[in-house]
């Protein structure tokens, strides 16, 4: 077995791969009080529960965007499995044009744009609905041609309720009409029917530049609640990340 561990701002994301099928996965809050020996508890708990013994994990892939917690993480797997642990970097083979990969991209990113580009040999861009709301693209043959990144959906309500003296955090969900009647409603219908626009605007002047159509995937863990009003989603899978980790992993 296999195990991944993707530690963002928002959540910290694990799966286990055996054979090339999930044999468990898990969303945490990320914590960035938690201890060592807070995250080793948790971790001990979920293998418990799915019955999967630490002896079983034979590799680990750890992706962090995280700085503070990566040697949190690193130590928490290191003590509860007896396995080695890759830590995912761009120096890695991913798969993708080595060349055409900026220092500075973060790991999360480049495990999207690698299991697009492992799924299909053609135009894709990964659109990521997370903390931060992000865009990545690459060419048929490979090529990380770019990326684009936004406030996300709850950094934009939370922006909203921290930055004005009237407006409450409110629960996102689709609201029944763009026509809010309340405060709540009209957030909603702000926030995620303006941001349907900023995706179909970021997927159109992408192609434009570029002169080919995309093959558009949706991941992230808001995805199930922004895809449904948004157009040009060709695929959406919540674990899209953590299968561009498993992919890396492989090569590597």
């Amino acid at each position: 077995m296999v195990l991944i561990v993707d530690v963002g701002n928002t959540n910290v994301v694990l799966g286990i791969s055996k054979n090339g099928q999930w044999a468990g996965h898990w969303r945490l809050s990320t914590d960035y009080k938690k201890t060592v020996d807070e995250y080793s508890v948790i971790m001990h708990q979920l293998f418990q529960m799915e019955q999967i013994a630490a002896g079983d994990i034979r590799k680990i892939i750890l992706s962090s965007v995280v700085p503070n917690l990566t040697g949190v993480f690193r130590e928490v797997l290191e003590r509860l499995f007896h396995a080695p642990v890759l830590l995912v970097t761009n120096k890695l083979n991913t798969g993708l044009k080595q060349e055409s990969i900026p220092a500075e991209l973060g790991s999360d990113l480049l495990a999207n744009a690698a299991a697009a580009h492992d799924l299909v040999k053609k135009p894709v861009m990964v659109i990521d609905f997370g903390t931060a709301l992000t865009f990545i693209t690459i060419s048929g043959d490979g090529v990380l041609l770019g990326a684009s990144i936004a406030p996300g959906l709850n950094s934009a309500v939370k922006a909203l309720s921290t930055g004005t003296a009237q407006l409450p955090q409110v629960e996102l969900r689709e609201p029944p009409s763009v026509l809010g009647t309340n405060t709540e409603t009209a957030v909603q219908s702000g926030v995620l029917f303006g941001y349907a626009g900023l995706v179909k605007s970021i997927i159109e002047r992408t192609e434009g530049e570029i002169g080919e159509r995309l093959y558009v995937i949706a991941t992230g863990g808001l995805s199930r609640l922004a895809v449904p009003i948004m157009e040009r989603i060709d695929h959406t899978d919540p674990w899209h990340t953590l299968k561009g980790l498993r992919l890396i992993g492989e090569l590597n």
